[in-house]
C-alpha cells in the first residue's frame, strides 16, 4: 500500500535511492488528500417525479419540512394514488416507485426531497423500512 501512495503522489518507492524523487515542483507530485469530494445537491425529474439528493440546510428549514407531519412504513410494496401533490424528505429508507403503466422506477433513499404529482398512481416497493416528513397541498 505504501509503494501505491507513494507512486500516486508521485514520489518513488522507498526502496530506491532518495535521490530518484520527484522534484517538489514537478506536475506528478500531487498528495491524495487534495481531491475535493464534496457531496452537493442534485435535481432530477423521471418518470414524473422529481428528486432531489441531499438538499441543503438552509433549504429544508425554508420549506419547514421538520415541522411536517411524519409517516412510517416497514418493508412492503403496496399501490398507491395522489390526489394531490406531495412533498416529501426521506429520513430514512429505500423505495422503488413504479408508476402505473411503467415497468421503469425511480429510486429514492434517505436524503431525499421528493415530489409526487398530483393524479399519479404508482407502487411503492419499500426494501429498508421508510421514515419521512410529508406535505399534501
Amino acid at each position: 500500500m505504501a509503494s501505491a501512495v507513494a507512486f500516486a503522489s508521485g514520489t518513488s518507492p522507498s526502496f530506491l535511492p532518495s535521490n530518484t524523487l520527484k522534484p517538489k515542483h514537478s506536475p506528478l507530485r500531487r498528495p491524495l488528500a487534495a481531491i475535493n469530494i464534496r457531496s452537493e445537491s442534485m435535481a432530477t425529474e423521471k418518470l414524473g417525479i422529481k428528486v432531489e439528493t441531499n438538499p441543503s440546510e438552509s433549504k429544508l428549514s425554508q420549506l419547514g419540512v421538520r415541522q411536517w407531519p411524519k409517516w412510517g412504513c416497514p418493508p412492503s410494496k403496496f399501490p398507491w394514488t395522489y390526489s394531490s401533490k406531495e412533498t416529501c424528505y426521506l429520513l430514512e429508507g429505500k423505495v422503488k416507485v413504479y408508476p402505473d403503466g411503467s415497468n421503469d422506477f425511480v429510486e429514492i433513499g434517505a436524503g431525499d426531497l421528493v415530489e409526487f404529482p398530483k393524479g399519479m398512481s404508482c407502487t411503492w416497493e419499500v426494501s429498508v423500512a421508510v421514515d419521512k416528513h410529508y406535505k399534501f397541498e
